[in-house]
């Protein structure tokens, strides 16, 4: 494909923590490696925190700093190809005059997440295209709006209307046994992708049977789950899910499961212990790109749930976090929400939705972790890395005229 001028969206500035800074900026880095020129921009319209303190960032320093520190570790080239926007008062990285003369000659926008406002210097020939990263999340919203038509609708306009191209991690979308509406907009399936030269220290220290299976997650088992309510039917996050597993340890003795989360209140931290769980702090394994590297280069591998809406629904999802453990030859026993369609399960990654079948992953795992992390790579070097996702993504993207997308 020709090489093309492309800025990508996304809240690193708003949550600089590992995790988040490398789902977002593995697409910057994936369009870098496959030639093209790209930039980042935030610009959210949201007050920033600042995991250093766990407070709102007073002046959005650190978070600019986050940014920096990322692109001269990380990819040297890209160092000045930046800019982000807090609340419409200040710029850091580039100017908005230069950001603004970029973004005129632009011919994409990925506005992963939908989470950034769209910059208005951007040409009408420039593909407009939001990535719902979120699924269940963002379809069930936009079908209540538009069922109500009420005064929230502007959601709609904004994310239905106000981009050309629609792509979802709802890699299931569409088929008779996903339950998530289309709104009226044609969404194209695609999946989370992963740079793999970032992740080749893990290659070179494969896992043993001294490390554990390892996670990182939000879960408060203090609070009622969160809901999504959607034509008769709940929905919801994490809790219920991890919930049906949370005696997993008990059932594979000998094999330590370590989860990273942020909440660190008794009514959480007790339960877990009690079933056998390791628990550390997701704040210190994710404070930096580096430390979230480090975190999954020491696992043997990933075990985790997926959200309730995105199991309930077959939506398809696939976990960005995943596809770090397996670039870094760490196998998962992650649950399906159908996405054993579309990524080979039972070699390197292992699909369950059964604590039968949970507990045989695990096992598979433990048997021989060396041969299931040389698998797992081949996972992320055949379906997920740059030029198995990026180059058919963008030949969905410019396959039809802008704005077709939207029925």
């Amino acid at each position: 494909m020709t090489k093309l001028r492309i800025i990508v969206g996304g809240m690193v500035g708003q949550f600089p923590l590992g995790g988040v800074a490398w789902d977002y900026f593995h697409y910057v880095l994936a369009f870098h490696e496959l030639g093209h020129e790209v930039y980042y921009h935030e610009d959210t319209n949201t007050w920033p925190y600042n995991p250093s303190i766990r407070q709102p960032s007073a002046d959005g320093v650190y978070n600019a700093r986050f940014i920096q520190s990322f692109f001269e570790k990380h990819a040297p080239e890209l160092s000045d190809r930046w800019h982000y926007r807090l609340l419409q008062d200040r710029c850091f990285g580039m100017s908005k005059q230069a950001f603004d003369d970029i973004a005129r000659g632009a011919d994409l926008y990925l506005n992963v997440s939908g989470v950034c406002r769209l910059p208005e210097s951007l040409s009408s020939r420039c593909r407009r295209v939001f990535l719902d990263s979120d699924p269940g999340y963002n379809q069930f919203g936009l079908q209540e709006l538009l069922d109500t038509e009420g005064p929230d609708a502007k959601r709609y306009v904004e994310v239905a209307r106000d981009h050309d191209v629609h792509l979802t991690y709802a890699e299931n979308i569409g088929h008779p046994d996903c339950q998530l509406p289309d709104c009226g907009i044609r969404w194209i399936p695609t999946r989370p992708v992963v740079t793999l030269g970032n992740w080749k220290s893990g290659l070179q220290t494969p896992p043993d049977h001294r490390q554990s299976l390892t996670t990182v997650m939000t879960l408060d088992l203090s609070k009622e789950p969160k809901r999504l309510h959607y034509r008769g039917v709940d929905y919801f996050d994490k809790r219920v899910e991890f919930e049906r597993f949370i005696g997993l340890p008990r059932r594979v003795p000998g094999i330590s499961l370590v989860l990273a989360i942020g909440n660190n209140n008794d009514q959480t931290i007790r339960p877990l212990q009690e079933n056998g769980w390791e628990v550390t702090d997701a704040h210190d394994a994710s404070l930096t790109p580096e430390a979230y590297q480090e975190f999954i280069f020491k696992s043997l591998g990933e075990w985790s749930i997926a959200k309730n809406v995105y199991a309930a629904t077959n939506s398809g999802w696939f976990s960005c976090r995943t596809c770090c453990y397996l670039a870094s030859g760490r196998p998962a026993v992650v649950q399906d929400t159908s996405w054993s369609r579309y990524i080979p399960s039972g070699s390197g990654v292992f699909a369950f939705r059964t604590m039968e079948q949970a507990v045989a992953g695990l096992e598979s795992v433990a048997r021989d972790p060396v041969k299931e992390g040389k698998n797992a790579y081949e996972i992320a070097r055949e379906y997920l890395a740059a030029d198995r996702v990026i180059d058919p993504m963008l030949q969905a993207v410019f396959a039809s005229e802008a704005g077709s997308e939207r029925e």
